[in-house]
């Protein structure tokens, strides 16, 4: 899965510390989540959406291979 959290981030001004505490999660599944190691739960999508105040389609997209 494809997203741009680190571009929404740089649009905010914000570090990836600033945004795990704004999200209630740490710095390391902030870069995990940037880095595509981690998928968030829907939870956390939809807040990390309503933190920028974006769809979270504008976060969020599949690639090719999450279809198989």
């Amino acid at each position: 899965m494809k997203n741009t959290i680190k571009v929404e981030r740089a649009k905010n001004n914000l570090t990836q510390a600033d945004l795990a505490v704004l999200a209630k999660v740490s710095r390391q599944t902030i870069n995990a989540i940037e880095l595509g190691k981690y998928v968030p739960s829907t939870v956390l999508a939809l807040r990390l959406a309503a933190i920028f105040k974006v769809e979270m389609t504008a976060l969020f997209s599949l690639e090719d291979a999450d279809w198989y």
